[in-house]
Protein backbone atom coordinates (compact mmCIF):
# COMPACT_ATOMS: atom_id res chain seq x y z
CA UNK A 1 0.00 0.00 0.00
CA UNK A 2 2.94 2.31 0.55
CA UNK A 3 3.66 2.05 -3.18
CA UNK A 4 0.39 3.82 -3.93
CA UNK A 5 1.19 6.48 -1.35
CA UNK A 6 4.64 7.01 -2.86
CA UNK A 7 3.39 7.05 -6.46
CA UNK A 8 3.12 10.89 -6.65
CA UNK A 9 6.76 11.12 -5.54
CA UNK A 10 7.87 8.67 -8.21
CA UNK A 11 5.85 10.41 -10.92
CA UNK A 12 7.24 13.81 -9.93
CA UNK A 13 10.80 12.54 -10.11
CA UNK A 14 10.19 10.89 -13.48
CA UNK A 15 8.70 14.13 -14.85
CA UNK A 16 11.76 16.00 -13.61
CA UNK A 17 14.03 13.44 -15.26
CA UNK A 18 12.21 13.90 -18.57
CA UNK A 19 12.42 17.69 -18.19
CA UNK A 20 16.16 17.64 -17.56
CA UNK A 21 16.78 15.11 -20.33
CA UNK A 22 14.84 17.29 -22.78
CA UNK A 23 16.95 20.28 -21.69
CA UNK A 24 20.14 18.29 -22.34
CA UNK A 25 21.16 18.03 -18.68
CA UNK A 26 21.77 14.28 -18.56
CA UNK A 27 23.44 14.31 -15.13
CA UNK A 28 20.38 15.75 -13.39
CA UNK A 29 18.13 13.49 -15.44
CA UNK A 30 20.11 10.48 -14.24
CA UNK A 31 19.96 11.65 -10.64
CA UNK A 32 16.19 12.05 -10.89
CA UNK A 33 15.95 8.53 -12.33
CA UNK A 34 18.02 7.06 -9.48
CA UNK A 35 16.25 8.90 -6.63
CA UNK A 36 13.14 6.65 -6.62
CA UNK A 37 15.43 3.70 -5.87
CA UNK A 38 16.22 5.34 -2.53
CA UNK A 39 12.63 4.71 -1.50
CA UNK A 40 13.51 1.03 -1.01
CA UNK A 41 15.91 1.88 1.82
CA UNK A 42 14.33 2.23 5.26
CA UNK A 43 16.68 4.94 6.44
CA UNK A 44 15.82 8.10 8.32
CA UNK A 45 17.60 10.37 5.79
CA UNK A 46 15.70 9.10 2.72
CA UNK A 47 12.64 11.37 3.17
CA UNK A 48 14.90 14.39 3.66
CA UNK A 49 16.79 13.72 0.43
CA UNK A 50 13.62 13.07 -1.58
CA UNK A 51 11.81 16.10 -0.14
CA UNK A 52 14.81 18.29 -0.90
CA UNK A 53 14.89 17.04 -4.47
CA UNK A 54 11.16 17.67 -4.85
CA UNK A 55 11.50 21.17 -3.40
CA UNK A 56 14.27 22.07 -5.84
CA UNK A 57 12.31 20.34 -8.60
CA UNK A 58 9.31 22.58 -7.91
CA UNK A 59 11.61 25.61 -8.05
CA UNK A 60 12.96 24.36 -11.39
CA UNK A 61 9.41 24.10 -12.76
CA UNK A 62 8.67 27.65 -11.62
CA UNK A 63 11.91 28.91 -13.17
CA UNK A 64 11.03 27.14 -16.43
CA UNK A 65 7.58 28.71 -16.26
CA UNK A 66 9.18 32.14 -15.92
CA UNK A 67 11.63 31.54 -18.80
CA UNK A 68 9.09 30.09 -21.22
CA UNK A 69 6.35 32.61 -20.39
CA UNK A 70 8.80 35.51 -20.78
CA UNK A 71 9.84 34.20 -24.18
CA UNK A 72 6.26 33.75 -25.33
CA UNK A 73 5.29 37.21 -24.07
CA UNK A 74 8.26 38.73 -25.91
CA UNK A 75 7.17 36.96 -29.09
CA UNK A 76 3.59 38.12 -28.51
CA UNK A 77 2.31 34.54 -28.35
CA UNK A 78 -0.29 33.19 -25.94
CA UNK A 79 1.24 32.04 -22.68
CA UNK A 80 -1.67 31.45 -20.29
CA UNK A 81 -2.05 27.73 -21.00
CA UNK A 82 1.71 27.26 -20.58
CA UNK A 83 1.54 29.01 -17.20
CA UNK A 84 -1.38 26.87 -16.04
CA UNK A 85 0.29 23.61 -17.06
CA UNK A 86 3.74 24.36 -15.65
CA UNK A 87 2.23 25.93 -12.52
CA UNK A 88 0.18 22.78 -11.98
CA UNK A 89 3.23 20.56 -12.43
CA UNK A 90 5.19 22.71 -9.97
CA UNK A 91 2.34 22.48 -7.46
CA UNK A 92 2.05 18.69 -7.93
CA UNK A 93 5.80 18.30 -7.42
CA UNK A 94 5.76 20.40 -4.26
CA UNK A 95 2.67 18.72 -2.81
CA UNK A 96 4.04 15.24 -3.50
CA UNK A 97 6.61 15.89 -0.77
CA UNK A 98 3.73 15.90 1.73
CA UNK A 99 3.40 12.14 1.24
CA UNK A 100 6.13 11.72 3.84
CA UNK A 101 3.84 13.23 6.49
CA UNK A 102 1.48 10.25 6.19
CA UNK A 103 1.64 8.02 9.29
CA UNK A 104 2.33 4.79 7.38
CA UNK A 105 5.14 6.36 5.38
CA UNK A 106 6.60 7.96 8.51
CA UNK A 107 6.71 4.56 10.19
CA UNK A 108 8.48 3.03 7.22
CA UNK A 109 11.36 5.52 7.45
CA UNK A 110 11.59 5.80 11.24
CA UNK A 111 14.31 3.89 13.06
CA UNK A 112 13.06 0.45 13.96
CA UNK A 113 13.42 -0.74 17.56
CA UNK A 114 12.10 -4.26 17.06
CA UNK A 115 15.49 -5.82 16.42
CA UNK A 116 18.67 -6.04 18.44
CA UNK A 117 21.71 -4.52 16.78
Amino acid sequence: MNFLRLLPVILSLLLLAAHFYRAGIELLAGICLVLPALLFFRERWVPWVIQGALFFGALEWLYSLYRFASLRIALEQPWTRLAIILGSVALFTALSALVFRCRAVKQRYSPSTDYIA
